[in-house]
């Protein structure tokens, strides 16, 4: 077995206080987003999605964010998969954006629902033909008995879709998470991390220190 017990690091990089945040979770979102961005992430909008299925037995993966704003923040998937089911039938997900490069990552958690059909086929229209196509050519989370199964199935497609315009399949669209709960979690010296929480109070977002 490899020894793990000696593989840390110190978290040297920045800070995080009360008086550095914003009031609105969101803005302070958008804030630290900008600095990934501008940091060159490869991946600033990877985030790991976790929902749980009518058992509470919880399932996470990693989905790419499309959109976030005021409401919420949105990703796409086919809605058969299995966290488009768990969605279905228990709507709350949490989202962690793990941006290990700055030493912070993004606790989000709240209710789940879908998208209007108009966005989910503007997004659609919006994909590389190959990402479209793979939407109609894979059933998601299902078994499947080969690689070569799959690819069959997308050359069926392709030459379909080959001389018309690809709708978008009618069991894929967006989810919208929208948030009750953020925590921004910044790694310091020692372990003493600073972690600041938003809480929805009502109508109104509050703000407190959650020990390391």
């Amino acid at each position: 077995m490899p020894e793990l017990f000696h593989h840390r690091k110190e978290y040297l990089k920045s800070t995080l206080s009360e008086d550095q945040v914003s009031n609105d979770p969101f803005i302070q979102f958008h804030n630290w987003f900008n600095e990934v961005t501008d940091a060159g992430l490869s991946y600033p909008t990877a985030m790991v999605l976790s929902t749980c299925d009518a058992d509470n037995r919880p399932s996470s993966r990693i989905v790419l964010l499309k959109e976030f704003n005021a409401e919420g923040f949105m990703f796409f998937t086919h809605y058969l998969s299995r966290k488009g089911k768990h969605i279905g039938r228990n709507p709350f997900g949490s989202l962690l954006f793990p941006w290990h490069e700055l030493e912070r990552q993004v606790r989000i958690e709240g209710t789940v629902e879908k998208v209007d059909k108009t966005t989910s086929d503007i997004y659609f229209g919006s994909r590389p033909e190959g990402s479209m196509v793979a939407a109609w050519t894979s059933p998601q989370s299902e078994t499947i008995p080969s690689r070569e199964y799959l690819e069959r199935i997308e050359k069926k497609y392709r030459h379909q879709f080959a001389s018309g315009k690809i709708e978008r399949p009618p069991d894929w669209g967006g989810f919208l998470l929208k948030p009750d709960l953020f925590e921004f979690w910044q790694g310091r010296e020692n372990r003493l991390h600073d972690r600041i929480e938003y809480y929805l109070e009502g109508k109104n977002w509050e703000i407190r220190r959650l020990a390391p």
